[in-house]
């Protein structure tokens, strides 16, 4: 497998910014910030008649926390769009990578959100000499979580037959 790199990518966001956001193949924003991410998985506790020194355990549902991403800039039309289109009751979901680089531009990490939609954003002060957009924070909602040390690839995402966000491109 081809190693990622940051200059593998077109890239615009030269900056301070850590956690790039990939979607397709193509990094559309950064941010300088990212919440945790985090994932509950409900449990059930039993105990079972005579044996007083264990308990078993089965687990449930997984509950995934919203991901908000604050003190990003995008110039990416099909990453402003995409937020549009939650106006527009359109709901198309997506898998959303977030990729962070070492100084050398090697890929690090990749968290693969799957089954993104952006359910809060704000922009910052809007500035007439600027080019791209700033994003004071963007908050998305997700159906599941990928981790890895390679690009996902962060395409649109649809439910499977089942009724499942599908993590297919999942390397």
């Amino acid at each position: 497998m081809p190693k990622t790199t940051f200059s593998s990518h077109v890239n615009n966001y030269i900056t301070t910014n850590h956690f790039y956001i990939e979607i397709g193949s193509s990094i559309v924003a950064c941010f300088s910030e990212c919440s945790e991410l985090g994932v509950q998985i409900q449990k059930d506790v039993y105990f079972e008649g005579g044996v007083n020194d264990q308990q078993r355990i089965t687990l449930g549902h997984a509950e995934f926390t919203d991901v908000t991403l604050k003190r990003g800039i995008t110039n990416d039309p099909t990453f402003t769009q995409w937020l549009g289109e939650v106006f527009e009751q359109k709901n198309k979901r997506r898998n959303v990578n977030i990729l962070v680089f070492n100084q050398a531009g090697e890929l690090m990490k990749s968290w693969t959100l799957i089954g993104s939609i952006p359910v809060a954003w704000k922009t910052s002060t809007l500035q007439a000499d600027g080019d791209s957009v700033a994003i004071e924070e963007l908050t998305l909602a997700i159906e599941g979580l990928k981790v890895g040390k390679s690009s996902a690839g962060g395409e649109s995402a649809s439910r499977d037959a089942s009724g499942f966000f599908a993590s297919s491109s999942w390397k």
